[in-house]
C-alpha cells in the first residue's frame, strides 16, 4: 500500500514560480506536457460516495491507472492511500472498466511540469481555472519546502481538482460539465 500526501497551493504566474523553484536546482522530472484525466465509477456513485477515486490518465505517450482512496478528515494535508500502475492502452483500459459497468462522470485537462526538491515533487498544473503548484511528500518536507518558497500554510489547498472546478464554476456562474480547455 502507497500513502498520497499533498497540498496545492493556487499560483499567479508559473513562470515566475518555477524561476523561484529552480534558484534552489531541483531535479527536472517532466517537462510541460498534456495530461488528460478520466474518473470513472459505477452508476450509483459508489467510489465517489465514499471520496475514492479511479483514474485513467493520458500524458503524453504514457497512461495511468490510479485508485485513490478516501482522504483523512483533518488536517491541512491531503492525505490517502494511492495505487497507480502503468497501462498500455488509455482508451481499452476506459473501455475494460465501461465493461463492468464504470462510466466517465468527469474529464479534467491540464499542462504539467514536475520537478522534485528536497524530497517532495513539486508539479506545476496550468488548468482552465487557474494554475496551481502540488506539492507532494511527507508532511515536513512539504512545509519545509513551501518556507523556502515562501508559501504561507494559510495558502495550503486540500481540495481536488474537482472540487475546485465546482466551486469555480459556482463563483463565476457557469454550468458545470468537464474542466477542458
Amino acid at each position: 500500500m502507497s500513502t498520497e500526501t499533498e497540498i496545492k497551493v493556487e499560483i499567479q504566474n508559473p513562470d515566475d514560480f518555477c524561476a523561484k523553484l529552480q534558484s534552489f536546482n531541483p531535479r527536472v522530472v517532466s517537462s510541460r506536457h498534456f495530461e488528460e484525466n478520466h474518473l470513472l465509477d459505477f452508476p450509483d456513485k459508489a467510489l465517489k460516495d465514499r471520496r475514492c477515486l479511479v483514474r485513467i490518465r493520458k500524458a503524453g505517450e504514457r497512461a495511468t491507472l490510479t485508485y485513490k482512496g478516501p482522504p483523512k478528515e483533518n488536517g491541512i494535508f491531503k492525505t490517502r492511500e494511492e495505487l497507480e500502475t502503468g497501462l498500455d492502452n488509455r482508451t481499452i483500459g476506459i473501455e475494460i472498466f465501461q465493461r463492468i459497468g464504470m462510466s466517465e462522470w468527469f474529464r479534467y485537462q491540464k499542462y504539467r511540469r514536475e520537478f522534485a526538491l528536497d524530497a517532495v515533487i513539486v508539479a506545476v498544473d496550468e488548468t482552465p481555472i487557474g494554475i496551481f503548484a502540488e506539492l507532494e511528500g511527507s508532511e515536513k518536507a512539504i512545509c519545509d519546502l513551501a518556507r523556502k518558497l515562501d508559501i504561507e500554510q494559510s495558502r495550503f489547498i486540500r481540495n481536488s481538482y474537482y472540487a475546485l472546478y465546482l466551486e469555480h464554476c459556482r463563483l463565476k456562474g457557469k454550468p458545470t460539465g468537464n474542466m477542458v480547455f
